[in-house]
């Protein structure tokens, strides 16, 4: 059942963010959302407003400062985003879970990301033992790691203690098989948290993405990746994590 919800950009200390509550309830859990490269763009405020639909409030996270998709093209943003270094990120969004748990209340708090933003979520929930669940949608973690990153998070994913949901498209041009498959291994080698991998053979990197959703091969893993999605975050943030079968 869907409940009615309330959508604002918010200031974080110096931080900018877009939250998606419940109307009419204060909800104990919370999803942090680290966008694609477009930003808090209507796709990514979509996202938000769906999760908190099921009852569980959204934060977006603002890699950009005010700006995406919306009023830069995708090569300024490109641009932006091989300035971003993995200790900056980490700071930003580890303020953004204490506003979370201590400004807002929540007592369960995950982290969902896709493509770079599926990475850092990764590199969170790594560093970041807080965290209820960790949710990566086809995370940018190519072959060869870019300049500004330092981090590794194929190796760091060894370090998260939440149940982990990767969603993987088969056709990714950007990571290789071999990459996923480390990190699958990785992921199962712990040994007191779940993993839950998703393979959708032909979709592409970034089928999340609103222009490439509805493409034929991507159809499919959107609607039903989405749908599993939001049952992961009911059953570890949302009324359900409290719940015994």
């Amino acid at each position: 059942m869907m409940t009615a919800i309330t959508g604002e950009r918010r200031a974080v200390g110096e931080l900018g963010a877009y939250v998606a509550r419940p109307t009419g309830s204060e909800p104990a859990g919370g999803m942090l959302l680290l966008p694609m490269i477009t930003g808090i763009g209507p796709q990514l405020r979509a996202y938000a407003d769906a999760i908190a639909a099921t009852g569980v409030t959204a934060l977006s996270w603002d890699p950009w400062h005010g700006h995406s998709i919306e009023d830069r093209s995708g090569e300024e943003l490109f641009e932006l985003m091989a300035q971003l270094t993995d200790s900056g990120v980490h700071e930003e969004q580890s303020q953004l879970l204490d506003h979370m748990f201590d400004e807002l209340g929540l007592e369960r708090v995950g982290v969902i990301g896709w493509c770079m933003g599926g990475r850092f979520a990764l590199l969170l929930a790594a560093h970041d033992h807080r965290l209820a669940n960790c949710v990566a949608y086809h995370p940018t973690i190519p072959a060869e790691p870019a300049p500004n990153h330092t981090e590794d998070p194929v190796a760091l994913a060894a370090r998260i203690t939440a149940p982990v949901s990767v969603v993987y498209p088969g056709a990714d041009h950007l990571v290789p098989r071999s990459v996923f498959t480390a990190l699958r291994e990785t992921l199962e080698s712990r040994p007191d948290a779940a993993t839950n991998v998703s393979l959708y053979p032909h979709a592409e990197h970034g089928f999340m993405d609103a222009a490439r959703r509805d493409q034929d091969h991507n159809r499919e893993p959107a609607r039903q990746s989405w749908a599993q999605t939001l049952a992961f975050i009911g059953t570890t943030v949302g009324e359900r994590a409290t719940q015994r079968v």
